[in-house]
């Protein structure tokens, strides 16, 4: 195989989190960094062996000649650093959200068509072992599926670590992001209705309940519970079988006809990377060099930026 070489924009925790999964990739070198904070960038750097540490993206492409850029930014940076990658001759990885809501996130879609090269959406739940048994199940047995998805919010919390208020007011899109995808990832076709059965009030809201029908024959329900405490948590039922991801990263299952719930344990892989991180990374990688790969493209983000959107109107 091709080596690839990555680079990374960011030195935050997820920067260092993308920095441990490529790194452990045969063949794949992470080759620079920037960040606006050039200290964060040089101790990452240095716990990663990484050559560059550069002021500028224009000198990260340059110094590194990455086949690939990493973009670990805060929301509000996410628009105008992902346009600057997009200037440079490389596949871009833009963290989610891909946009702080959905206008931004079409702006970001739009200037990606400009690109040659994969423009791609780090969307590690995807890739929980958990989801990818959950999925292959699925596809094999065929049936309607019904996708139940919990989501547990709070604006005090999302002020306690410090979110732009900018961002706050649009959490759905910064966090909810992460349980609504899986609707998208699970439920097959296009979504048709959106009933907000309990709509969202803005500071108000204690609960959102949204009914989705797709044009596959598939349904889902989105709960939120906005005000109180509540498990992120995913189920799907099928006439055959029942399963369910709570936490995320397990799964169990209940067959028709029987009481037993049936766990599949995650794999080693999501113990020794943060869960989805390495197969995401080996998606990114095959996206790079042109082979089929599972990897989220900016298109595919825009679809469930969307469905955030027609649940909860802003």
């Amino acid at each position: 195989m091709s080596p690839v070489s990555v680079a990374i924009v960011g030195a935050g925790s997820m920067a260092r989190e993308h920095a441990r999964a490529f790194a452990a990739l045969p063949d794949v070198r992470v080759a620079g960094i920037h960040s606006r904070t050039r200290a964060r960038a040089e101790t990452l750097a240095a716990e990663f062996a990484i050559p560059e540490v550069c002021d500028d993206i224009a000198s990260l492409k340059a110094r590194t000649g990455a086949d690939l850029v990493v973009v670990t930014v805060p929301e509000l940076a996410a628009n105008a650093v992902s346009k600057a990658c997009f200037d440079q001759d490389w596949a871009v990885l833009l963290e989610k959200p891909a946009g702080y809501d959905l206008a931004d996130a079409e702006n970001i879609a739009a200037a990606a068509k400009a690109c040659k090269r994969p423009v791609m959406v780090g969307f590690n739940r995807r890739f929980y072992s958990s989801t990818v048994a959950v999925r292959a199940d699925l596809d094999a047995r065929g049936g309607t599926r019904f996708v139940h998805v919990q989501d547990q919010q709070s604006f005090a919390e999302a002020r306690r670590y410090h979110h732009p208020e900018t961002v706050v007011e649009k959490f759905m899109y910064a966090n909810s992001i992460h349980i609504i995808d899986l609707i998208m990832t699970l439920a097959r076709g296009e979504p048709v209705e959106v009933n907000r059965v309990m709509p969202w009030l803005g500071g108000k809201t204690e609960i959102v309940l949204a009914h989705i029908t797709f044009d596959s024959g598939d349904s889902a329900l989105y709960e939120g519970i906005w005000q109180g405490p509540g498990p992120w948590a995913c189920a799907v039922s099928t006439p055959g079988r029942r399963w369910v991801m709570q936490p995320l990263e397990r799964a169990t299952f209940q067959n028709a006809g029987e009481r037993v719930q049936n766990p599949v344990e995650p794999d080693g892989v999501d113990k020794s990377y943060k869960a989805g991180f390495l197969r995401q990374a080996e998606a990114v990688i095959a996206g790079v060099r042109g082979e089929p790969s599972m990897a989220v493209d900016v298109q595919e983000s825009l679809r469930t930026m969307r469905l955030i959107n027609s649940i909860f109107g802003v």
